[in-house]
């Protein structure tokens, strides 16, 4: 991207040893303390905006409004990140020794097995990206832009140096701007700054004492987040010219490790050090009791790349990519790869109540005064103030405004009070009838504490503290009914007043309610119920009250356990709140920091939470959870915050995302299992093989040709079909569980090598070896038939294992892998009983099986299959899956 060029005659001195800020920085703080019109001039803008044949040429001039670190890596970059990986490293090296000790076939196997790894991944990967980043385009955020003197909607990408926008509560900052006017203009800079109270700014010359961006009180910055008020801005720098961009520049933001990726990699690193004490232990047998030390350096290497799990890292990405893509076709989009992982293994959903378990269609039913008796004054007050109200209009204000068609031409917005989450309310005055009017609308508790008097008709009569709990009778009412109630007042003031603060709101006439109806979710009690068989507990986190949401839950067939409000909570003791967490599933009258609070406690209690909110008082909370949830109509800033994002707002796109969570979870699993329990088996018959055995019990080539095969079987392994039973309830990493199940299933593996190696030593006779009277060329010959005959059995039980291991039920008949898996394993099978009679027999120094050896071997897979199918239930039921 090109810096922005600007002359504007400012400079500004360095005092010695002051560090010089970069240029982008530097224009910045310049263009933010000269007058406004010299830097609309410095610019080439004006306050009506650029023309759209000015923005094109920006836009092709500057490049597009985005940060660096959103680029895909290239080819080179790509493939580098994935060679790095110590199972490839690990294997380029076992290549690199075959090559300079002359075992150019076992190199070329090794190099086939990091090509099929590495290559298999870089492309089902880059594809599967391309498909989800192009979905997720639909979900980019957008801000409002002054162009040619008319407002329109534009994606931030598209905004360039010189644009005028228009900014609100939940935008998210577009770009590095100036202030040219603000209202109530409060901006939360943590994701710049990590200070968690919002920063107030304002429009005007910020003077020129600002030594950084930072100190600038009418500067905002790229990433940051509008939580009150409106403004207008003069962007400034886009894209990495940002604060922002620049330190992304620098950093890449690494997030946290997740308990998956934890599991992994200690996987990973166990089966690393098993495999070194597999290969030393190996070595220095074969070296001492055949006494060819080149040869038992061979085959230690061999031996130690069937040891490495080097498809897992391939296993991981497309099991990850595939899942993004199924669950794009269910219309949840995934921005973070990774969050699919936690997406499975979520056991709390925590969710706001409106437009989840309602329809998020809400719709003004009454308009009463403090009787109940229907108020045209009341609707026409309401209908004023979320008419003139120039900042984020919700779904009460635009309820209000689609009720009715009022005349609103006799008056004028003087002020504006806008709405903020600590006083929940807001307010406009306007000149009407002679008199500037301060019209409140907000939570009933709100107003009445700013109320000293009450209207009835056209009297007014003071507000005493024994009328009122009379007054709110009629407000508990509508709330049992379901209605959400918010309160009307008003004060009239002089014309003479014109600059209105906070303070104002007070001494108030309460004038009535109005109520509104938000219908339940045709399908929410459905959904509930399917996320209850899931094993995922509901929690309602909202701020509405608590009569209004209990009615809500009733009509969804959500029981209330527990009911806390905001305050009750606020009242408890640590080890209070972490109890009253457990017991209740419905928490009212919440503020933003409790919501978040609540989620990070039951995150500490050990449970992995999700959720779901589209506001801004929901940011926080979607930061601190699992994994946060949005939905396409939310607020930028939530959207932003987000790692999932649903186009549509439904509990039942939840329930089949988190299905889809745990699939993916599973199939990553097995491979994980299988990988353990081969190897673990496959150290008990190596060792006792080299140990016993007069020569090598298979050989180097055999042993990286048996790899490359098993590991071509294993790539059908992200397309397998989930039984419903794994996936019905949550789904966490357990590393002891899988040592349990190595230990277990990996000796059966061993048992029929073991059985193997007899038959072939006996049955077949290659005990002839150490007849005195066989010949050196017979007894190659006999140890290639035992050799090959290892190598098949070997092959086929390895390969026909995942489809024991797979599946809780009776593989085959109660459950059958997917048609691809199915494919390739049938497949591979039939290469491995192919081979010995094949042109490639005598390279791989293969010899041809007798027929009889077949039926034996029919004989050990049967066998095998059953003992293993009955360790594996009996485990399962004894220890649990997870």
């Amino acid at each position: 991207m090109k810096t922005l060029r600007l002359n504007l005659g400012v400079n500004r001195s360095l005092s010695a040893g002051q560090r010089a800020e970069p240029e982008h920085e530097q224009r910045l703080v310049q263009l933010c303390t000269v007058p406004l019109q010299e830097a609309l001039l410095a610019l080439q803008t004006t306050l009506q905006g650029l023309s759209h044949k000015e923005v094109a040429r920006r836009l092709d001039e500057f490049g597009p409004n985005e940060l660096s670190r959103f680029k895909r890596l290239g080819f080179w970059a790509d493939m580098w990140q994935r060679l790095r990986s110590p199972l490839v490293i690990q294997l380029l090296v076992i290549s690199v020794v075959s090559v300079v000790i002359g075992e150019l076939k076992a190199a070329v196997i090794v190099s086939a097995m990091v090509l099929l790894s590495v290559g298999l991944s870089y492309i089902l990967d880059r594809r599967s990206s391309l498909a989800v980043e192009s979905l997720g385009k639909r979900v980019q955020s957008h801000t409002f832009v002054l162009r040619e003197g008319e407002e329109s909607e534009v994606r931030i990408s598209e905004i360039v140096p010189g644009d005028i926008v228009l900014l609100q509560a939940g935008s998210i900052i577009p770009a590095d701007l100036r202030l040219i006017a603000a209202k109530d203009f409060f901006v939360s800079e943590s994701a710049l700054t990590g200070e968690a109270m919002p920063v107030e700014k304002s429009a005007g010359n910020a003077g020129s004492a600002a030594a950084s961006p930072l100190e600038l009180t009418n500067a905002c910055f790229f990433g940051t987040s509008v939580t009150s008020g409106t403004a207008r801005g003069l962007i400034i720098n886009t894209g990495v010219q940002t604060l922002f961009g620049a330190i992304s520049e620098r950093l890449t933001e690494k997030r946290p490790e997740t308990n998956f990726d934890r599991g992994v990699r200690s996987f990973v690193w166990l089966m690393m050090r098993f495999m070194v004490v597999m290969v030393c232990v190996v070595f220095l047998i074969v070296g001492l009791t055949k006494g060819d030390w080149l040869e038992a350096i061979l085959f230690g290497l061999a031996i130690s790349v069937g040891l490495t799990p080097e498809m897992l890292p391939m296993i991981i990405t497309v099991n990850l990519a595939k899942g993004a893509l199924t669950m794009a076709n269910k219309k949840v989009i995934v921005k973070r790869l990774q969050a699919i992982q936690n997406f499975g293994a979520v056991d709390i959903l925590c969710t706001d109540k409106t437009g989840t378990l309602t329809q998020d269609r809400v719709v003004l039913k009454q308009h009463v005064d403090i009787l109940g008796r229907p108020s045209e004054e009341v609707l026409y007050y309401a209908y004023l103030n979320s008419y003139f109200q120039t900042g984020l209009r919700n779904l009460l204000d635009r309820a209000v405004l689609e009720h009715s068609d009022l005349d609103t031409q006799q008056c004028r917005l003087v002020d504006e009070l806008p709405f903020d989450f600590q006083r929940r309310r807001m307010s406009v005055v306007v000149e009407y009838e002679g008199d500037h009017v301060l019209i409140c609308k907000g939570a009933v508790e709100e107003i009445y504490a700013c109320c000293s008097r009450y209207q009835i008709d056209d009297e007014v009569y003071p507000l005493v503290d024994m009328l009122r709990g009379n007054l709110f009778e009629e407000v508990e009412k509508l709330n049992r009914a379901g209605f959400r109630v918010l309160g009307i007042a008003y004060r009239e003031f002089p014309q003479e007043k014109t600059t209105f603060t906070v303070q104002d709101e007070s001494q108030l006439v309460l004038l009535g309610y109005i109520a509104f109806f938000d219908p339940p979710k045709d399908m929410a009690d459905e959904a509930l119920e399917l996320l209850a068989r899931a094993g995922v507990q509901v929690k309602v986190l909202t701020g509405d009250n608590g009569l209004v949401t209990e009615k809500v839950c009733k009509d969804v067939g959500l029981t209330v356990i527990g009911m806390l409000t905001g305050a009750d909570l606020a009242r408890l003791s640590p080890e209070q709140f972490s109890q009253a967490l457990e017991e209740n599933n419905v928490f009212v009258k919440l503020t933003p920091s409790q919501k978040e609070e609540i989620v990070r406690d039951l995150r500490r209690n050990g449970h992995v939470v999700g959720f779901l909110g589209d506001g801004i008082n929901d940011t926080p909370a979607l930061k601190e959870a699992d994994v946060g949830i949005s939905v396409d109509s939310g607020v930028d800033v939530a959207k932003e915050s987000a790692d999932i994002v649903l186009l549509e707002k439904s509990l039942l796109v939840l329930e089949e995302g988190i299905t889809e969570g745990r699939r993916v979870f599973a199939n990553i699993v097995k491979y994980i299992r299988m990988g353990a329990s081969s190897n673990f088996g496959n150290m008990f018959s190596v060792v006792g093989a080299s140990y016993l055995l007069p020569f090598l019990p298979m050989q180097p080539i055999q042993v990286l040709t048996n790899n490359l095969l098993y590991d071509f079987s294993q790539t059908g392994i992200p397309t397998d079909k989930v039984d419903e039973e794994q996936v019905a309830q949550p789904l966490k990493w357990n590393i002891d569980n899988i040592k349990r199940f190595m230990v277990f299933i990996g000796p059966i593996s061993s048992l029929f090598d073991y059985a193997t190696f007899a038959l072939m030593w006996f049955f077949f006779n290659c005990r002839a070896y150490l007849d005195p009277a066989t010949t050196p060329g017979q007894q190659e010959a006999w140890a290639q038939l035992f050799q090959t005959g290892w190598f098949v059995e070997s092959l086929l039980t390895q390969t026909l294992i995942v489809h024991i291991i797979r599946t809780r039920r009776t593989p085959f008949f109660g459950s059958r892998a997917s048609g691809y898996m199915m494919m390739t394993t049938l497949i591979i099978m039939g290469i491995g009983a192919w081979l010995p009679y094949s042109p490639f027999a005598a390279a791989l120094r293969l010899v041809p099986l007798p027929a009889s050896y077949w039926a034996w071997i029919a004989l050990f897979l049967i066998s095998y299959g059953i003992l293993t199918h009955w360790a594996k239930t009996w485990f399962f039921n004894r220890y649990g899956g997870d």
